[in-house]
């Protein structure tokens, strides 16, 4: 009876062609991502879902934003990175919930596009050993095909479940051997490397330290901390400002109790956020601050809906009185 993976799957190139060497195995891979929230600001699930059928596995999506903010963000074993990226600790925390879910899957072990010396802080060889143990794998199930020969063989290779002589011994942060591949292949829907996750962005971790320092972090709080200029008003209430159609959409649509909507009435203009219990002085600032970002003119005043509430208001003078506030 044929083997089957499941297989840590990010949409980017090393984990389509790990995958890829699994299937030209005969392995049935189901390809798993493990949302936790720190991804795209959109939704990528159908792009993951093509490109992993491209390498030959099926998918699925698990939406694990709340156990990760509880059990890994604020209390890493390992640290963080140059930000607010806790990468050994992350990588551990997907393996351990990978392995658990072998059983559910009916699968085998556990592949990886992770390569050895690729990320400077997730991806050296001590690294890889204190994300084995986080992740439990005492059964030495985690397999990284495009890396392989350059560790020590895993379970899969030792029991002839794959052919170890047809794995890979790609090392460092070149991409050569990886791009040459695709075009054998003759890919060319995937992921550039980098970038992927938004806790190793120095603009955004800055935006989410801010954040904290006046209320706990809840998965819903993390899309609209991707979305839309943030700004801190004098009594500390929040207000998010969509800055185009697809952030004004967004956040029309979020659903979180902590906001209040703030809108300009009659006029072009963003959709906006406000913390629900906003003083009265941060109610008003903030219609003046939403008709500084709308198609207004500064000697006019107009109406906004703030909640529940009409008022009337006019813009500051030049948008860039309106710049102090910003996160």
């Amino acid at each position: 009876m044929g083997k089957k993976a499941l297989a840590l799957f990010s949409g980017g190139l090393d984990s389509m062609l790990a995958i890829k060497l699994m299937t030209m195995q005969n392995i049935e891979v189901t390809a798993i991502n493990i949302n936790i929230g720190f991804g795209s600001k959109t939704d990528v699930s159908e792009i993951m879902r093509r490109r992993a059928a491209l390498a030959g596995a099926t998918f699925e999506i698990l939406d694990l934003k709340d156990k990760y903010i509880s059990n890994v963000l604020f209390n890493p074993k390992y640290g963080y990175g140059k930000f607010f990226n806790p990468c050994i600790d992350c990588h551990g925390f997907m393996f351990r919930i990978a392995l658990e879910l072998l059983p559910k899957f009916d699968a085998d072990f556990i592949v990886t596009g992770e390569v050895i010396g690729q990320r400077p802080m997730s991806q050296r060889a001590d690294a890889l050993r204190s994300v084995k143990k986080l992740a439990n794998d005492e059964d030495d199930l985690i397999l990284r095909p495009l890396c392989a020969k350059n560790l020590e063989p895993t379970k899969p290779e030792r029991e002839g479940w794959v052919d170890r002589k047809k794995l890979l011994n790609i090392s460092g942060r070149g991409r050569d051997i990886q791009l040459k591949m695709a075009k054998e292949f003759g890919w060319e829907d995937f992921q550039s490397p980098g970038g992927g996750c938004l806790l190793t962005d120095e603009r955004f971790t800055n935006k989410m330290r801010e954040f904290l320092k006046y209320d706990d972090l809840k998965s819903e709080d993390i899309d609209i901390l991707k979305n839309g200029r943030h700004l801190r008003l004098p009594n500390g209430s929040k207000l998010v400002i969509g800055r185009d159609k697809s952030e004004n959409d967004f956040l029309e649509k979020a659903k979180s109790s902590k906001y209040i909507k703030v809108k300009a009435l009659h006029i072009p203009g963003p959709y906006s956020l406000l913390s629900a219990n906003a003083n009265k002085e941060d109610i008003d600032l903030s219609a003046k601050l939403v008709l500084t970002f709308a198609k207004t003119e500064p000697s006019k005043t107009y109406e906004v809906e703030v909640g529940d509430k009409i008022l009337k208001a006019s813009p500051f003078k030049k948008r860039e009185n309106a710049h102090v506030y910003l996160v």
